[in-house]
């Protein structure tokens, strides 16, 4: 048993990884995030010292064994509340706010693997995904660590975009705005209303084919579409005839047609509860997708026999 920071640390980062192949949409996203994270709070208390990770005992074998002066076999690390509790006395950023999120998501991680419920399913990733990324980023910097190196370039993009904006600000004139769009709207007579919303339920399945999402519109109820920025890895599922890449999508752009209202950025889109993320699939043929050519394109078939023989040529005169 080890109670060291770096193999506990990078012990998280593996399980990370696991989360960011599954969709965000899956709860076997949510259940890797939890066991990952609940490594990291380790971790933290651990490059303090390792001994704070064992199990108070009257023999103090434990301890020993965090001081590497006993032996290994049946050794008892002290429960995640009181990891989390210690992280919060220990490390000044780790604020109250902090460890409660953190324990109610490792708090289903527990529900998920020791009940029948389906933890993760009934708790949306957009839910929690905002303070998970703030207890990551606090708990990495307190090891010299970033989110950087602890989950990559591409994650830490999608970290840095949800935490960097300033929440408390956009909230209020997010409110004020689909307030203002829903008086002006219901100000319109029913019959303008109603067609408006029959242009916008048209114009949804015309972007829908374009890559945007459908959602509803919080100032009018009309049918709108949210786009976003793609994150972490493509998923390909090779069919018989066709082959469908599937990509996680971060909201940041809501806009609707019907009462106009515009949102940009993901804190906006929190605040109007447009914050799901979603996943876009795109569907190709085989030969679209790997770029094949035609069995009866003869005139590809001789550019390419005509270059291979230059490259021979010129590779033989050397």
């Amino acid at each position: 048993m080890s109670w060291e920071r770096e193999p506990l640390f990078t012990k998280s980062k593996l399980f990370f990884e696991k989360a960011f192949d599954e969709d965000r949409e899956s709860p076997f996203f949510g259940l890797w995030c939890a066991m990952g994270l609940e490594l990291l709070v380790r971790s933290a208390v651990a490059n303090i010292s390792p001994c704070l990770l064992a199990d108070p005992d009257p023999t103090h074998q434990n301890l020993l064994h965090a001081l590497n002066l006993g032996t290994s076999q049946n050794k008892k690390s002290i429960i995640i509340t009181h990891v989390i509790s210690l992280s919060q006395t220990l490390i000044p950023d780790f604020t109250k706010d902090h460890a409660t999120i953190a324990s109610a998501i490792i708090a289903r991680r527990n529900e998920e693997l020791h009940t029948g419920s389906a933890a993760f399913e009934e708790y949306k990733t957009s839910q929690w995904i905002a303070g998970f990324y703030g207890c990551c980023k606090i708990l990495s910097e307190s090891q010299n660590e970033t989110l950087k190196s602890l989950f990559g370039d591409e994650i830490e993009k999608e970290a840095d975009l949800i935490l960097n904006e300033t929440e408390e600000k956009v909230v209020g004139k997010t409110q004020n705005l689909i307030a203002a769009h829903k008086k002006v709207f219901e100000n319109k007579s029913p019959e303008d209303q109603q067609a408006l919303k029959e242009e916008a339920v048209k114009n949804g399945d015309k972007l829908s084919h374009a890559g945007h999402h459908r959602v509803n519109c919080p100032a009018c109820t009309s049918v709108a579409t949210v786009v976003g920025e793609p994150y972490g890895k493509e998923f390909i599922n090779h069919l018989d005839d066709e082959i469908v890449v599937r990509r996680s999508i971060l909201p940041t752009k809501f806009q609707c047609p019907a009462c106009e209202l515009k949102l940009n950025g993901y804190s906006a889109l929190t605040a109007a509860k447009l914050q799901d993320h979603y996943t876009r699939r795109i569907t190709y043929s085989p030969e679209d997708y790997y770029d094949m050519i035609s069995k009866f394109d003869y005139d590809a078939i001789g550019d390419i026999y005509n270059e291979y023989e230059r490259f021979e040529n010129e590779y033989n005169n050397e």
